[in-house]
């Protein structure tokens, strides 16, 4: 024991550890249950908001990963409210409402009960969604999406209604302040009438930010997970001062679909790993499959 201490820093061991001292030693079979799991000894980067990432901290941990969370944005609701209450106030003239995110139902149904209102309002509407856990918050409020599209991005939601009759149909879009101009551009087209509402929006966070470029100047992350195009953009403007293709070099990129693996080559960082389905478990499989876990 008298070089324990040296021992440990040559093998560069960190918190948390265990030390096993003599007989016990051969109880390492039965001690060694947890790094026998597939990401053990894998430092993954999460970049998600922190509010939503314990879904995909939750299954990378029960494989091993060690997750590492650097939120790199912050959801919060728009500075102006006024357009998307005046919407909810005029509920009525509405078709079709359209959710293209979990993001986009809470801020939505946030508002609509502070303003007094429930459900009931939203009876004559049909509804259209992206994504399975979208449509699971959408139902928590007791509402079956009547769209839901194979594939969890806009251009999906664009062909499920290709044999719907939506002209002049008046929809009502709430979604992120800053977002892609594909849906409300193509529904416009089919000839519906579109009225587009900021429920939330994105901004940076630096929360983290100085462990970040620490393990990454180590190299002590294997993995950063990227679950939006938003995650990618701020991701980068933490390391804008920095030579982040040479930071990220060794490290395995991980993407939750082609629109986010889009904006990531944009900054000229390629893709390690791209999630199909476009889903958070997709995403897990993506990299199970990439370090030839499954």
């Amino acid at each position: 024991m008298e070089n324990i201490a040296e021992k440990v820093r040559q093998a560069k061991l960190k918190s948390p550890a265990i030390i096993v001292v003599g007989h016990v030693v051969s109880l390492r079979e039965e001690l060694a249950w947890f790094d026998k799991k597939p990401l053990f000894g894998k430092n993954i980067v999460i970049t998600r908001a922190r509010a939503q990432a314990s879904n995909l901290v939750s299954q990378l941990t029960k494989l091993g990963a060690n997750c590492i969370e650097i939120p790199t944005i912050q959801i919060i609701a728009p500075k102006e409210t006024d357009p998307l209450k005046k919407a909810i106030n005029n509920l009525n003239e509405y078709d079709w409402l359209i959710f293209t995110s979990v993001n986009g139902v809470k801020f939505f149904f946030d508002t609509l009960f502070d303003m007094g209102k429930d459900v009931r309002v939203l009876g004559h509407l049909k509804f259209a969604c992206i994504g399975p856990i979208t449509k699971e918050r959408l139902a928590d409020h007791g509402i079956i999406s009547d769209i839901l599209p194979e594939t969890y991005q806009a251009e999906s939601v664009v062909d499920a209604f290709a044999n719907i009759n939506i002209k002049g149909k008046k929809v009502l879009l709430p979604r992120a302040k800053i977002a892609r101009s594909v849906l409300p551009d193509e529904l416009t087209r089919m000839g519906a009438i579109l009225d587009e509402v900021a429920v939330y929006e994105t901004v940076l966070s630096t929360l983290g930010k100085e462990t970040l470029i620490s393990m990454l100047t180590e190299k002590e992350i294997d993995a950063v997970t990227f679950t939006s195009s938003s995650t990618v953009s701020n991701f980068m403007s933490l390391l804008e001062s920095l030579d982040a293709k040479a930071l990220l070099k060794d490290v395995a990129i991980a993407s939750i679909g082609p629109i986010t693996s889009d904006t990531l080559v944009s900054f000229e960082i390629k893709p390690s790993v791209e999630a199909d389905p476009y889903t958070i478990p997709g995403l897990v499989d993506a990299l199970l499959t990439h370090y030839g876990k499954k």
